[in-house]
């Protein structure tokens, strides 16, 4: 048996990611789940959920459509791919290769995550006019 339980087998003590591929990219919800347990998954879907929310609320209160769109935009993406990462890790969806923003290992997913996190915070930064 490999389930965590609620709070974990412990860091480092997984034995999933010997199992699963790519466990430290594609699968890092997997053995963070195993090693920290059903209160770190709600942690981390907490953590996107409340992006998501802090996204759309910012997007309904700026002025210009265009900045609405992409406040928006943005925020969807950051969400969807993490939901459908840990869709992937839950088996409802086939593998699809998509990394868990801002926790898998890779730079490229990093540099392009952080990048979209610049611009969501360079849209919503506080400045006249721009929220009503």
């Amino acid at each position: 048996m490999t389930g965590g339980g609620i709070f974990g087998r412990g860091p480092g003590e997984g034995v999933i990611k010997w199992i699963l591929p790519e466990a430290h990219t594609d699968y890092i919800f997997s053995v963070a789940v195993e090693e920290f347990g059903t209160l770190a998954a709600l942690f981390i879907i907490t953590l996107f959920s409340i992006i998501l929310f802090r996204g759309f609320s910012s997007a309904l209160r700026l002025t210009d459509q265009t900045e609405q769109l992409a406040v928006a935009g943005l925020s969807v993406l950051i969400g969807l791919q993490a939901a459908i990462n840990i869709a992937v890790n839950l088996h409802i969806s086939p593998p699809e290769g998509m990394t868990l923003p801002f926790l898998s290992y890779g730079g490229s997913s990093m540099l392009a995550m952080s990048i979209t996190a610049g611009l969501l915070l360079a849209f919503t930064r506080r400045r006249p006019g721009a929220f009503e």
